[in-house]
């Protein structure tokens, strides 16, 4: 037998438990039993916050609807015993397939209210769910599940680029095509759609054209609901380590937690290809696949993840603070973490704005290595992450060359990875280099690298640019200065979150004693750690000035910073 058919013979074992007596009497006890018929829906496609059905003595098929390619399907039957339900309990996503009766018997509906019941006060129960949930969204992935979400673009595309991803990180079983091939091309003569109006997203309700991540959270349901006044006892802004540690400590001590994401889960740890010295994980662990468990675990709690939904303006002179969204959306918060993490650093280079996405990338994941196959590529930056992403990509059998513009890089990468770097067949190092041209039509063909010393230089082929070079803190958005720098401390308003002069927030000891700290003064007390200038807004992770910049230490801090919460809202009654 295949490895393939072994592994996806786990995978349907992992999604079909049948539980023990006890366990099925007990989550019975947490909904309400019915008869249903043959052919009867217990569920459809399109509903939002469904049910989770236990089948008591009932048999129900899993039914996609028919696409525009294909007919409807049956993608798996439940029986006594079993259960009907997947991650979209959790994420309050619509569901795309359905839920139609094959045998008629007794079932239980368990409503949302009563299923976050069961996942906080029943362990057990909790395990065997989320096992088989995670287990399901993989299968609905394989199984032709996917097919309810169509996504159409072309490979060089950003904006296909960033649908795919958001898609990726968000665990949506999706269906990716590309535009110029001849399934593409039939499909978009089926939902009429021209190539003037790519990216699309093809789903059984609706045809989401020129699609953005923010068109397909909406319609699938993972944005802010419009015109919600609820207040959250704690908002969370970046779903990196440290957002997605504070949103779930947050949400597992009891704090009504959301978590606000501008582009999508993971933050930048997510693009790591894979991460070896976390705590945990002698055999290492990829980004995506740390963040993802972390999302599903904060979830798994009760914490509410919203993406994308970018922060603009953060209101300090309200009470409860307000986050305004892009969208005009507030959100109402008696706490505030920033943890929005950085944005990627860039060359000031000409077109490089047009090869981004068509060449120019800023993650190593399956998406980015499957659009360069075996092809040459560079790898620009001399930390880990850039030493990951080049040993990730040789051993996918692309020709990778680092071009790192210090000399040595034994100061800024672990000793280890080096090693791994100079042996690998397929990997050249190329220190004291820079990238200096761009060269390419549709999509990036070629560079040229510089010999910083001698000036000598040379092209070289790459149908990918991997950028590794750092980023910037997010936070123009707290203070934006009317020159369009970075905040500065010495140059505070009333009610600002103060940051250092690179635009890193400051917290607890490293505030000094300036005069913008009143209004901890007028509470009595001195900032709490991880506080800022403002009560009540805390900050976490690479965000933070004087932060380690390490996946671990920004989980850490995150965790940290929900304790100051707490003693915060103590306080303030």
């Amino acid at each position: 037998m295949s490895d393939d058919r072994l592994d996806d013979d786990r995978l349907a074992a992992a999604a079909h438990p049948v539980l023990a007596d006890d366990l099925l009497e007990r989550l019975a006890g947490y909904g309400s039993p019915r008869d249903v018929a043959a052919g009867e829906l217990v569920f459809e496609a399109g509903d939002t916050a469904p049910d989770l059905i236990v089948l008591l003595t009932a048999t129900v098929d899993l039914v996609r609807a028919a696409t525009l390619d294909a007919d409807s399907e049956v993608l798996a039957r439940y029986g006594r015993g079993e259960f009907i339900g997947e991650l979209n309990l959790l994420t309050g996503e619509r569901t795309f397939v359905s839920g139609r009766v094959a045998d008629a018997g007794r079932v239980v509906h368990v409503s949302p209210e009563a299923f976050r019941r069961v996942m906080s006060d029943e362990p057990d129960l909790s395990d065997a769910l989320l096992r088989a949930f995670m287990a399901r969204r993989n299968r609905l992935q394989l199984l032709g599940g996917a097919r309810s979400i169509q996504i159409v673009g072309s490979p060089f595309s950003s904006t296909s680029l960033a649908l795919r991803t958001f898609a990726a990180r968000q665990q949506l079983a999706h269906t990716w095509f590309d535009a110029d091939d001849v399934d593409g091309r039939s499909l978009l003569r089926g939902a009429g759609v021209s190539t003037g109006e790519l990216p699309a997203v093809i789903l059984p309700d609706a045809v989401l054209r020129h699609a953005t991540p923010a068109l397909l959270a909406e319609h699938v349901g993972l944005s802010v609901p419009h015109g919600s006044d609820t207040v959250v006892d704690l908002a969370v802004i970046g779903a990196g380590p440290a957002g997605l540690a504070a949103a779930m400590y947050g949400a597992s001590e009891g704090l009504d937690t959301v978590l606000l994401e501008a582009v999508a889960t993971g933050g930048q740890a997510a693009s790591s290809s894979r991460i070896e010295n976390y705590l945990g994980f002698p055999s290492g662990l990829s980004g995506a696949d740390l963040t993802t468990r972390a999302t599903v675990q904060a979830e798994k709690f009760g914490a509410r993840v919203y993406s994308p939904s970018r922060v603009v303006r953060l209101d300090t002179g309200s009470a409860p603070l307000g986050l305004v969204l892009d969208d005009g959306t507030v959100v109402h918060s008696r706490a505030v973490i920033v943890a929005s993490g950085a944005h990627y650093r860039t060359l000031p280079l000409p077109e490089w704005d047009r090869f981004e996405g068509a060449g120019i990338f800023y993650a190593a994941t399956d998406i980015e290595a499957r659009s360069c196959g075996t092809e040459p590529v560079v790898v620009i930056g001399g930390a880990n992450s850039s030493g990951q992403a080049a040993l990730f990509l040789a051993e996918r059998n692309a020709t990778v060359t680092i071009a790192a513009r210090r000399s040595d890089l034994a100061s800024t990468m672990s000793s280890y990875l080096l090693d791994r770097l100079r042996a690998h067949p397929r990997v050249t190092i190329r220190t004291g280099t820079e990238v200096t041209a761009l060269h390419g039509d549709a999509s990036l063909r070629a560079v040229t690298l510089t010999d910083r010393v001698g000036g000598d230089s040379v092209e070289t082929p790459c149908s990918g640019l991997f950028c590794f070079i750092g980023a910037e803190p997010a936070t123009s958005w707290l203070r934006p200065a009317a020159d369009g720098s970075a905040a500065s401390a010495s140059a505070p308003a009333s009610g600002d979150v103060l940051t250092d002069r690179d635009g890193f927030i400051l917290t607890d000891v490293s505030l000094g004693t300036d005069a913008a700290l009143e209004g901890h003064r007028l509470l009595g007390r001195a900032p709490l750690p991880f506080e800022t200038s403002v009560p009540g807004v805390f900050a976490a992770g690479d965000v933070r000035h004087g932060s380690m910049k390490r996946v671990a230490a920004a989980v850490g801090e995150g965790a940290s910073a929900v304790h100051s919460v707490h003693v915060a809202l103590r306080a303030h009654g």
